[in-house]
């Protein structure tokens, strides 16, 4: 990034802290016991690093996976093929599985996710996102918890990137540009 660019912040630290801890607990709640989180790279790595310590301060005990899949590569628009960059290295079969990702837009990584698992031999995978985005829908999926609905921005920040920028931001914001400076809903 050559020029500074001007982010407006959308969901704040605090905002997204309080938010974290209501998922945890709703998510003691809906899976007790043994829990196997299992977090998409790379835009949900901060949400689930939170998320795990909130679940933990709920008297969880969950443990942690990760898989790294891809729909956008380097664009800002899914290209509508899902692939596998990192698989998960544990076993699922037999264990109750807590899918979670940056954001539910398409659908598409997490319905492919969600199937992968099940597949694999998962007693449930349920699923918790940080952000959803409910008109852009393309395949049939709904998360079990939802963090915050996003309007139809693209955002950045808590893990979430544009050309592998931004993703150390503590909030969610999105990119300001000069013809959407101080317009309302910018």
């Amino acid at each position: 990034m050559s020029e500074p660019r001007r982010i407006r912040v959308l969901y704040d630290e605090a905002t997204i802290a309080r938010r974290n801890e209501e998922m945890a607990r709703a998510i003691a709640l809906d899976s007790p016991g043994d829990l196997l989180v299992v977090a998409v790279l790379k835009g949900s790595f901060m949400f689930v690093a939170d998320l795990i310590r909130a679940m933990h301060r709920a008297g969880m005990e969950p443990q942690v996976e990760f898989v790294h899949l891809s729909s956008y590569r380097s664009a800002t628009i899914s290209s509508g093929q899902v692939e596998i960059l990192r698989d998960v290295q544990s076993d699922v079969r037999g264990r109750q599985v807590l899918l979670v990702d940056d954001i539910l837009e398409s659908g598409r990584t997490l319905a492919f996710a969600k199937d992968l698992l099940a597949a694999r031999g998962a007693a449930s995978v349920k699923t918790a996102v940080l952000l959803e985005k409910p008109g852009k829908r393309a395949v049939n999926v709904q998360a079990n918890h939802v963090g915050f609905a996003c309007p139809d921005y693209f955002v950045v920040g808590y893990g979430m990137d544009v050309a592998h920028a931004y993703r150390q931001l503590p909030f969610v914001g999105v990119i300001e540009t000069a013809d959407q400076a101080g317009l309302p809903g910018i």
